[in-house]
């Protein structure tokens, strides 16, 4: 049986036991809009609009207000909404030592796109038995990509006011034996709208299971998720990127729509890449693992650092993985 290999290298060593801002704080298209329809307001005359109802002298009648206040009053509203937004979002950058501010993500698509399996990932009968795709990226326009945190070892607090603070999104891939001494992290987690997807009971290496052994790693990750967190997921990472076809099928009967794997890794120190360009793509998937200073030269916000401030120069939002899928 073919089986697909991603990371041998990585199995040895690791046995793990919203309008707003553009580039550099200027201020986005929405509030640049709104300040614009509030300066023309400012700028129309008196006169503009009905006729009736004014005193002679050109105001309101008595008990009534001016025409403009109430869509004025609205317009403000909303324009000092964004700026509040935005000072947010600046203030968040500079507490947590980014250089520029992170971009917001454009609206999810209305129409999602299509997911096929990569090119080269195919397990045999993989369309003919409906297994779920394998993919690496997410085919998009948009300039966008998307951040995955794997296995669950590290738990550090700071992270998730880091995430919060800065509003952005990722997805965890969890493993059992890692996330059993404190689910309460990852229902915080879960609580400011993070996914909570499989990655195996104990993070075996899964071709070298039976088909019966593999489907009783991820159908058990999939009854640990529900029970403690309410959901079965329906997105899926094999441990160390690792994969056959009894991997796939065994992941299907489980409920598993989607094989999500990555196009580039992030550490604390450096990234890895799978292309050759060794760059960014619109609809990249970025791996990282919960990690902390027993296995790194840093923390995890040390990791968040070094990814968004390399996203941010190159012009890249981070968005959902499942606002795609």
């Amino acid at each position: 049986m073919r089986e697909v290999v991603q990371n041998d290298e990585k199995r040895r060593r690791e046995s793990v036991g919203r309008p707003g801002a553009g580039r550099g704080g200027r201020p986005g298209a929405g509030v640049r809009r709104a300040l614009l329809l509030l300066a023309l307001l400012a700028l129309a005359p008196a006169g503009c609009g009905r006729t009736g109802g004014h005193a002679p002298g050109g105001g309101p009648a008595a008990g009534q207000q001016p025409e403009q206040a109430g869509p004025a009053r609205a317009l403000m509203s909303y324009a000092g909404r964004l700026r509040a937004e935005q000072a947010a979002r600046v203030a968040a950058a500079r507490r947590w030592g980014l250089r520029r501010v992170p971009l917001p993500a454009p609206a999810p698509p209305a129409r999602k796109p299509h997911i096929t399996t990569r090119e080269g990932f195919e397990v045999d009968g993989q369309e003919e038995l409906g297994l779920p795709p394998v993919l690496t990226t997410v085919p998009t326009r948009d300039k966008v990509v998307f951040l995955t945190i794997d296995d669950g070892a590290e738990k550090d607090p700071a992270f998730l006011r880091m995430m919060s603070d800065l509003k952005v999104p990722y997805t965890a891939f969890l493993s059992d034996f890692l996330i059993k001494e404190d689910y309460g992290y990852f229902k915080r987690m879960q609580a400011a709208g993070v996914t909570l997807n499989n990655h195996t009971l104990h993070h075996p290496y899964l071709p070298a299971l039976s088909y019966a052994r593999q489907k009783a790693e991820i159908c058990g990750m999939q009854r640990v998720l529900e029970e403690r967190y309410g959901r079965r997921p329906t997105v899926f990472r094999p441990p160390y990127g690792n994969y056959d076809r009894n991997t796939l099928r065994a992941a299907k009967s489980c409920g598993i729509r989607y094989t999500a794997l990555w196009d580039e890794e992030v550490f604390v120190d450096h990234w890895d890449y799978r292309e050759g360009d060794r760059d960014l793509h619109p609809g990249d998937i970025v791996l990282t693992h919960f990690r902390g200073r027993s296995e790194w030269k840093g923390t995890m916000p040390d990791m968040v650092r070094r990814f968004l401030n390399k996203v941010t120069a190159k012009g890249y939002a981070v968005a959902r993985l499942e606002d795609y899928l």
